[in-house]
């Protein structure tokens, strides 16, 4: 069965982004984005909530063909381009979309239905509130945290709404260069 996997940077003090959406404080260096190929190489499907799709969308398809473009640019474009797409949206329209499923309704059964296909797994970057979604639904499987050495004070929270206790087991932790520390839980289903 696929995994759900679930990435997202964090402050220290639990938030994913500041209070208007700003996430210029993450730190990210050339090892995480060595990393994080490994982990797209086991992928072939990303999750989205609309705003954090959009925002891909409008960056991803082409920066790999930008003449500056870097190592990561290029191989995360070619990743984004040829990665079947679920979108997590009560707005948008699945037929206006490239590759990609829009899921407005029904989220649980419709998430372990692609669970059960065959295929790689599936990873969520970002997309704040559709993890919140997913998390309160119990489908996230693993968890890659990347805690950044900053303390925000106020902002998005990582974990909002969580109504039944969720064990986790941790599998391993990364420490980066540039101060970040990666951890990395499976869910403990019952």
């Amino acid at each position: 069965m696929r995994k759900l996997i679930f990435f997202m940077h964090a402050s220290l003090d639990g938030f994913v982004a500041g209070m208007n959406g700003e996430m210029n404080w993450i730190n990210v260096d050339e090892s995480i984005f060595d990393f994080v190929a490994t982990m797209t190489d086991q992928a072939d499907a990303a999750l989205y909530g609309r705003v954090t799709y959009q925002m891909m969308q409008s960056y991803w398809p082409t920066a790999g063909d930008k003449p500056n473009a870097s190592k990561h640019d290029k191989e995360h474009s070619a990743w984004y381009n040829k990665v079947s797409k679920i979108v997590l949206s009560n707005t948008l329209n699945e037929k206006e979309l490239t590759n990609a499923t829009v899921i407005s309704d029904g989220i649980k059964d419709k998430i372990n239905e692609i669970k059960k296909q065959d295929g790689k797994n599936i990873l969520i970057f970002a997309s704040p509130s559709a993890s919140h979604s997913l998390l309160h639904e119990g489908l996230v499987d693993e968890f890659w945290i990347f805690i950044n050495p900053i303390l925000l004070g106020e902002g998005m929270p990582l974990f909002k709404n969580i109504t039944e206790k969720t064990k986790l087991k941790l599998v391993e932790s990364k420490t980066f260069s540039c101060g970040v520390i990666a951890l990395h839980y499976e869910t403990i289903r019952k």
